[in-house]
């Protein structure tokens, strides 16, 4: 009732305002929806009207988040879910490149999944699919992965591998198949391949060899995550409220990758059979943070899902520090873009010519501080007001309690007097907790650290940060991977090393 009558104030008070230019933002009727059916994110800058977020007017559900470290990008993407499942009762299934969302999943009652615990995805599984269709989306996925495309014969033999392994499980090629079936796994099709490389009959061995090699990489014995049988129902998770799996155990980029692909293209399987529900809301929202090959590639799913996802009542977060890891087709896309702090000119050159907001936006987003953020909107029908406004801060669910980590003292005075050079960083406290975790630093010595740090009004000078990162455990090279975090040239990174007594 608060915000209803807050609504009916602020919509009176602008109706009394008059324009002799373009009004700087969307009119309150159209920031306040109906409060049963939207989200609410935080107030406008200009005339603190409250924004609730819903989809219904825009051209689809999904939507971009771009901030640096520290810019409250997280803090932000939790907020959305927890209403979000409020709201509409909608699910989550969060693909966590770094593990920053586990712990918080976690404490909020959710389901952690983590190939570092033993759990395996086959990415053979046909998620009810027809066996040529899931051919077709695992050879994409090492399109996109290896440079098999780079060697059509290769390709070739491992596409005519997986068909194969298919039929001998007794699959149709051409017909969906039966629920409860079992499927073959990645070392069967090695298997194939192999068995056709002993028979000698084959023109072109080295051909054979580079295709096995290949698929090794995957099936080898302890890293072998996505070439066993499944231990995760794909189909139960999503629609198990809170799900984060965790890909932080898993052993490089290529590996998480392959995940990614592979949940995305499940859900997208299960997206579409499910079809159109007639209740209101997102059944599920899919969030994927920091995957830079699976959201930069034009041949991803995570493309497909933004074309396609309005209409299956089924939505996507893509969330980066980097604006650049994400594809133009999906900031196109879109129906909602969140822009927090950016620091690089090169990465507000990328958004403002994606996006295509004014130099009077740019110059705010520079300014920006933690919580503070553009909203670019796509609406469903030709406006007359600007579709990209500020927030003054987002409104979350738990306090945004912010650490500073300072490096001034450690910058000369011509850097100083330069200002081209970042003076300090800014940390949510989930977000610095998980980077202590990353530290391998101890729980009680976690603790013992943000109780110094908060006596301190929860900023610290880089060189004491340091101190105290070593005095609790951590070593050497872990720090500096964390200040190469930072984008910290490699001079200010050997400085403050020095001046730590490292």
């Amino acid at each position: 009732m608060t915000l209803l009558r807050l609504q009916h104030i602020m919509s009176n008070e602008i109706a009394k305002r008059t324009f002799l230019s373009r009004p700087p933002e969307p009119p309150a009727e159209v920031l306040l929806n109906d409060p049963f059916q939207s989200l609410f994110i935080g107030t406008t800058k200009i005339f603190k009207i409250p924004f609730t977020w819903t989809y219904s007017n825009l051209t689809n559900p999904h939507i971009a988040v771009v901030g640096i470290t520290g810019s409250g990008k997280s803090y932000f993407v939790k907020t959305l879910l927890i209403r979000a499942s409020y709201v509409w009762n909608t699910n989550a299934i969060i693909i966590d490149w770094a593990g920053e969302y586990k712990a918080w999943v976690k404490q909020s009652g959710g389901v952690v999944v983590s190939f570092a615990k033993g759990d395996f995805l086959n990415i053979m599984d046909l998620a009810g699919m027809k066996p040529l269709d899931r051919t077709k989306q695992i050879i994409n996925s090492f399109d996109i992965l290896t440079d098999v495309s780079q060697y059509p014969e290769q390709k070739r033999l491992t596409e005519e591998a997986i068909e194969q392994s298919y039929v001998n499980f007794g699959f149709v090629p051409s017909e969906k198949a039966p629920p409860g079936k079992e499927v073959p796994t990645l070392k069967d099709v090695i298997s194939l391949l192999e068995e056709k490389l002993q028979e000698g009959t084959y023109e072109y061995p080295a051909e054979l060899e580079n295709a096995i090699y290949r698929l090794r990489q995957f099936a080898r014995e302890g890293e072998d995550f996505f070439a066993r049988k499944s231990t995760i129902d794909l189909d139960k998770l999503s629609a198990s409220g809170l799900v984060d799996i965790d890909l932080s155990g898993l052993p490089d980029e290529k590996f998480r990758a392959l995940a990614a692909l592979f949940i995305l293209q499940t859900l997208k399987e299960k997206m579409r059979s499910e079809g159109f529900a007639e209740t209101k809301g997102l059944k599920a929202l899919v969030v994927l943070d920091e995957a830079w090959k699976v959201a930069s590639d034009e041949k991803s799913d995570a493309i497909m899902i933004v074309r396609e996802g309005r209409k299956y009542q089924f939505g996507l977060i893509v969330a980066s520090q980097n604006p650049t890891d994400i594809h133009e087709a999906i900031f196109s896309n879109v129906g909602t873009s969140f822009i927090l702090r950016i620091k690089f000119e090169k990465f507000m050159n990328y958004l403002q010519g994606s996006l295509n907001f004014s130099d009077f936006m740019r110059g705010e987003i520079g300014r920006f501080g933690v919580g503070q953020a553009a909203v670019e909107m796509a609406f469903q029908t030709a406006i007359r007001f600007p579709e990209t406004f500020l927030l003054e801060r987002i409104h979350g669910e738990e306090p945004l309690h912010v650490y500073t980590v300072d490096i001034s003292d450690i910058l000369t005075q011509s850097e100083l007097a330069a200002g081209i050079i970042q003076r300090d960083y800014q940390f949510e406290q989930d977000e610095l907790n998980t980077k202590l975790i990353e530290l391998n630093i101890s729980s009680d010595n976690i603790i013992a650290l943000f109780k110094n740090v908060d006596a301190n009004g929860r900023m610290i000078k880089i060189i004491d940060f340091i101190q105290e990162l070593k005095t609790s455990g951590a070593q050497n090279m872990p720090i500096i991977t964390f200040l190469k975090s930072l984008s910290l040239d490699d001079t200010i990174i050997t400085r403050i090393m020095a001046r730590s007594g490292s």
